[in-house]
Order: structure tokens, then sequence, then C-alpha cells
């Protein structure tokens, strides 16, 4: 069942799995677009303004920056979204190998930054020489987080995926696929 509360503008749902109830209200800022700024030489880069609106108050221009998992990006998440990775992270078993590659590949290259006075986020060195980010810098809205690209980089992985790979890839994906929902 959807339908809206009152004239609060806030969206409020209820669906029903026999005996589960799932009840969201309120609305949920998604990170989406893409903006290329540029980089100064000590790292800084403007955090840009679109982006800052949908920011959570509860993130208080506070981020974790992490390196991509297979692309040469950088992963920038507002502290409330970084907090929901670590409570995934803590449940995984420590004694198995895959769990301690998993957190120790991504808590090792975790750094906190922040927002300065002038909106700029200072992207620490070796994550600039991972990402091969040089004079300019693009932002990429991905709901939750941001990734964060070389132009070169975002350039050439974009060169890789052809129009009927990304249908087939959204088809996958977003489609129809009944067969493995379980209906």
């Amino acid at each position: 069942m959807w339908g809206d509360v009152g004239d609060s503008g806030d969206f409020f749902l209820i669906h029903s799995f026999s005996n589960l109830k799932f009840t969201w209200s309120g609305t949920v800022p998604s990170f989406k677009g893409q903006y290329e700024h540029s980089i100064d030489e000590k790292g800084r880069v403007a955090f840009p303004a679109k982006l800052r609106k949908v920011l959570s108050p509860d993130a208080q221009e506070q981020f974790t920056i992490v390196r991509g998992q297979s692309d040469p990006c950088l992963y920038l998440y507002p502290e409330n979204e970084w907090e929901v990775v670590e409570e995934r992270l803590s449940k995984i078993n420590s004694f198995s190998k895959d769990g301690r590659l998993v957190k120790r590949y991504l808590l090792r290259f975790a750094e906190d930054v922040a927002l300065d006075k002038q909106n700029r986020i200072a992207i620490p060195s070796e994550h600039i020489s991972y990402s091969g980010i040089q004079s300019k810098v693009v932002f990429i809205g991905m709901g939750e987080h941001i990734e964060v690209w070389s132009p070169e980089k975002l350039s050439e992985a974009d060169g890789t995926i052809s129009p009927e790979s990304i249908e087939e890839i959204f088809e996958r994906v977003l489609g129809d696929n009944t067969e493995n929902d379980g209906a």
C-alpha cells in the first residue's frame, strides 16, 4: 500500500509479507548527478553544492573516503552512511579468511575527511595516487555514497562498455527477472 501522509510532504510506505511488516516514513536524500571540479596542489577540491544540499545533518559535514572496490576511483561516504558500513563490517567473521580480507582491504585505506570553511574536501595523497587524479575530479552521486574519479580514468572505464552491454546489464539488474526473485 502506498500513500501520502497528510500535507506533510513526507512519503509513507507500508508493505506486508505474510506476518512481516515494514514501515518507513520520511524522505531519504539520494546523491545523484555528475560534477567536475578542479583540485589544488594540496589535494583540496570543492564539494559540489548540489550534493551538499542533500547531505544529511547527521553527517555533520564529515566523510570517510576509501578506495573503490575494483575501479580506480574513490568512495566517499557521509559519516552517517559510513556508520552503516561499519555496522555491517562488525558482523563479518574475522576468523574467516574472506572476512579478514574484506575488513583489511576496506579499513586500511579508510580516511576520515571533513568539509573546510570553503566547503572543500582534502583528498589524501595516497588516494590521489591510487585513483590517478591530477588536475580535475569528477564526483558521481551513487545514492548513499559518492564516487570520486579522475576524468581520464572515468573516460577509460566508460569506454569499455558498449551501449548494447549497458542495455543488457540494465535489463539483468533492473528488469523483470522473476526466475531469480523466487516468484
